[in-house]
């Protein structure tokens, strides 16, 4: 049996197939009367909707944003700050009535090969990736408008909108209170550094990183006067690589005195490590994040920390990406962030 189509449903309802379509779309005045009389042939005929697919072919637009992510998304839903960002982009993008496509796309070139041919009207790219990203590079071969968060524009790319964080300024924040405390032999647990650069206790010598979010958090710890003793990479912002870390500098002669996180997961992760060694925080070691997430399963310790708006970045690049998809101008955003006291510095 062929499927209903509007025409069927509109002539069976006794109006005009522009009446069934206002009536469908949402976007036309439309009596109540009408519509539910409407709404009962397609009832009756088994009619859901128009064809999505032939509806966006009609208007030249797919009414989606794409996100693309870096990395494994199950570690991206582990991770609060990044769920809370995702929420205020489907919060923004719901309110115009428009979808968000999820995509997982590398910095590689298989990941640019995705960011081609998948349908969106903008994208929304949440990369640790700077400069010349072969994503980003894709995107705007296509002609979309591009939103990055947390990234770094490339060259010459002044229609490429970032929203970022004062990220530097707030880990100088950090590095300065945990000087005043006396600290000097301080170590870091940071995230991805390089493409190239494995994980594990940062080798002497190894290049500045690449990854924008791990180079600015370097710059304000460099800027608070702080020469860390030991570095070391994660893969990312999960407790169990904090965890790994802190197994890794706690074992160092000497031992540091205080241990500078790049996120609040990698800080728990030192925490747990501390209390299994039977070490006290912050008594025999301090210990710092970023981010400002609420854990309270690390109960009775609170991570000493910055706070960063994650809803409202998510929303701001949401925003931003709508602009662009309407041709309309968008501007980058640097958003501020407050520090979180908690018990992990000082007791």
């Amino acid at each position: 049996m062929a499927r209903a189509t509007l025409a069927d449903v509109a002539r069976l309802a006794g109006v005009s197939p522009s009446t069934a379509s206002l009536t469908f779309s949402g976007s036309g005045p439309v009596s109540p009367a009408t519509r539910e009389r409407v709404l009962a042939a397609a009832a009756e005929l088994g009619y859901t909707g128009p064809d999505p697919l032939a509806r966006s072919l009609r208007r030249g637009a797919s009414g989606v944003v794409g996100v693309l992510t870096h990395g494994e998304l199950a570690s991206s839903f582990r991770d609060p700050v990044a769920v809370r960002v995702l929420d205020g982009i489907a919060d923004a993008l719901g309110a115009h009535d428009l979808g968000m496509l999820l995509i997982r796309a590398s910095s590689s070139h298989e990941g640019a090969a995705i960011a081609r041919r998948a349908a969106m009207d903008a994208a929304i790219v949440l990369s640790p990736t700077g400069g010349e990203n072969p994503v980003v590079t894709a995107l705007r071969e296509r002609g979309l408008g591009v939103v990055l968060v947390e990234g770094e524009a490339p060259a010459n790319a002044p229609e490429v909108v970032v929203i970022g964080l004062a990220d530097t300024s707030a880990m100088r924040t950090l590095g300065e209170a945990v000087r005043a405390r006396g600290h000097e032999r301080i170590a870091l647990v940071t995230m991805a550094w390089d493409e190239d650069v494995p994980c594990g206790l940062l080798p002497e010598g190894t290049n500045d990183p690449t990854y924008p979010f791990t180079a600015r958090r370097l710059a304000g710890v460099l800027r608070a006067g702080i020469e860390p003793a030991h570095v070391y990479v994660t893969r990312g912002s999960l407790v169990e690589e904090g965890y790994e870390a802190a197994k890794a500098l706690l074992a160092q002669a000497p031992r540091p005195t205080a241990i500078m996180a790049f996120s609040d997961l990698l800080a728990a992760g030192v925490v747990l490590a501390a209390r299994e060694l039977g070490l006290s925080v912050p008594g025999d070691v301090a210990v710092t994040g970023f981010d400002g997430v609420d854990l309270p399963w690390l109960a009775p310790d609170v991570v000493e920390s910055m706070s960063q708006p994650a809803l409202q970045k998510g929303k701001l690049a949401a925003r931003a990406a709508i602009a662009l998809l309407n041709d309309e101008s968008a501007d980058s955003v640097e958003l501020e962030i407050t520090a979180r006291p908690g018990t992990t510095l000082a007791g």
